[in-house]
């Protein structure tokens, strides 16, 4: 039981490191992963359109629950995380968004942070995707992840909801992924070419599970990691959540759980803030108090309005038409099944003073919750909106040394001032979008949050009570040279030997959309650094930055 390198956690960032340490042939790896396989033949993780079931029960998600959020009625929000091959990869939304590129020039800000900046970054998004329609400077042809970009035959509302965005004077951009991010566009997907879920599991495990020199074990909770001294040498996990084992590491250890798992093993390692680590029990190893601290998420709600022509997807949820549909998928790769209906969106600034946009928009043909839930009976659409870049910071912490116990979680969503003026305005742009004549065929009554919510009283009580995550949580191992950053700029924990954080945990700032993309991205230029490999030469695409151009005027009623 002893390997070159034991990586914890088979998700978006493990199964890169997997498959990429072990094409060197010397190399041994071994992949220990909580939950179970990626059965294929399921479709809740296979069809795209299926999306909501694997978030439904705990088979594929570890359905963790949020501390009571003290500015959002103290309600316990969902905080569902990835439980099996592929990790959180197995059960998102499939959107392929990578961020914008001044979020990784503002990273690069911190001086231990140079080689971060977007150029750095692009040619490993380049390296890790193989888009549909062809590389070109922005976008791979020949990387594990299948990118599928939407086309011409989709639903009409899709392209009426583009339309009207740039009817209420935001931009057009082709590619919310190339040159211009700010503006309305199609919106990539995560999909093979027959239309499957391209998770981590897909795209890179299949490559290197066979390899001799890579063993991956499944329903292997990770309790601890082992130090002499200051150097991890192995860890300590419990297969079928009973039988402990100690696997040695000859060079390194390297955690890949995410925001949550990921500072949960450290803090119950003896990695973390002193005073959490006595109160549980745990005696301290190293004391780094940035450890589950700068946790960070994006906060949505969901604006809903009937639909007055039958074109949306509700025919789709009644059960008496989804065998046609599963038929079509899986014979045929085609249909709706082989989307995850999320094929257009946007990016805006909502005021002056964001240098790159702030509000992110995601178009869906149906008005339902992300997880399934309270879909509207009748013809419908609706706008995910949500603040890319919150002020407010939250914590992991863990209860008690034991790893079978859900953590203390506290986003401490809205808490800042600048989150409600970001959301009220949010709602009012959605409103004036929706009243653009792109629209005038389809728009019907609005559901949600309701045309008499107009003053910011009534928008506020509309986000405590309605607003969900996005199910993006990061930053909670940060990478920098602050006193509370956690990892260097080559994912390696301050302070110890052998011992590197590899997921979205050590993102310094979450970044502008979805997470998956942009951690598929941390795990591929840090699995250069730790084969001692040059890193890939920059990129000279150029991007765009606003510059100080106005936006429009947030309407003050809609």
């Amino acid at each position: 039981m002893e390997y070159d390198y034991i990586i914890i956690g088979a998700g978006s960032a493990g199964n890169v490191l997997a498959t990429r340490l072990t094409e060197d042939r010397d190399v041994t790896v071994l992949l220990l992963e909580a939950g179970g396989p990626d059965y294929r033949l399921d479709f809740r993780t296979q069809m795209p359109a299926a999306l909501a079931y694997p978030l439904q029960g705990t088979r594929y998600n570890w359905a963790y629950k949020t501390d009571p959020e003290p500015h959002m009625n103290n309600r316990r929000m969902d905080c569902g995380r990835g439980k099996g091959l592929g990790g959180s990869s197995l059960i998102n939304g499939m959107v392929y968004i990578r961020g914008n590129a001044m979020d990784f020039d503002n990273w690069a800000k911190d001086p231990a942070l140079a080689d971060w900046t977007y150029h750095d970054c692009l040619p490993y998004f380049r390296k890790a995707e193989t888009r549909d329609i062809g590389p070109n400077d922005y976008h791979g042809g020949d990387g594990p992840v299948s990118v599928a970009t939407p086309k011409a035959n989709n639903n009409v509302l899709f392209q009426a909801m583009i339309e009207a965005g740039v009817q209420a004077g935001y931009p057009y951009t082709e590619d919310l992924n190339g040159y211009q991010q700010e503006g309305f566009g199609p919106m990539d997907r995560t999909v093979t070419p027959n239309g499957r879920r391209a998770s981590t599991a897909r795209g890179y495990l299949d490559q290197a599970k066979d390899r001799s020199n890579l063993t991956i074990e499944t329903h292997a909770v990770t309790d601890h990691v082992i130090f002499d001294g200051k150097r991890a040498v192995g860890v300590r996990y419990l297969r079928n959540r009973r039988d402990p084992h100690v696997a040695r590491a000859r060079r390194e250890v390297l955690l890949c759980g995410g925001a949550i798992a990921s500072p949960q093993l450290l803090q119950r390692s003896g990695v973390g803030p002193g005073e959490l680590l006595r109160r549980v029990g745990v005696k301290p190893v190293h004391e780094l108090p940035g450890v589950g601290r700068n946790l960070q998420d994006h906060l949505e709600m969901y604006l809903q309005y009937e639909c007055t022509q039958p074109v949306s997807l509700y025919p789709a949820l009644q059960w008496w038409n989804q065998p046609a549909i599963g038929a079509e998928w899986m014979f045929l790769g085609k249909g709706i099944g082989a989307s995850n209906q999320f094929e257009a969106g946007g990016f805006i600034r909502s005021r002056d003073e964001f240098e790159w946009p702030n509000i992110q928009f995601h178009f869906l043909p149906v008005a339902v919750n992300y997880n399934g839930s309270n879909a509207h009976s009748g013809h419908s659409f609706q706008a995910h909106v949500g603040s890319m870049r919150s002020p407010s910071r939250g914590r992991v912490e863990i209860r008690s040394t034991d790893p079978a116990e859900d953590p203390s979680i506290l986003f401490n969503y809205m808490a800042h001032e600048q989150d409600w003026q970001e959301f009220r305005d949010a709602i009012r742009i959605t409103r004036e979008i929706v009243r653009q004549p792109a629209l005038d065929p389809y728009r019907g009554k609005e559901l949600s949050p309701g045309a008499e919510a107009q003053s910011d009283e009534d928008l506020d009580r509309f986000v405590r009570e309605h607003a969900e995550t996005a199910y993006h949580p990061s930053c909670s191992c940060k990478m920098g040279s602050d006193e509370m950053a956690v990892v260097d700029g080559e994912g390696r924990v301050h302070g110890l030997e052998g011992l590197r954080v590899v997921d979205a945990s050590i993102m310094p700032q979450i970044v502008t959309g979805n997470l998956n993309a942009t951690t598929i991205m941390i795990a591929e230029k840090i699995a250069d650094r730790i084969r001692g490999r040059q890193p890939l030469p920059r990129s000279t695409a150029p991007y765009y930055a606003a510059h100080g151009a106005p936006v429009r005027k947030v309407p003050e009623r809609a």
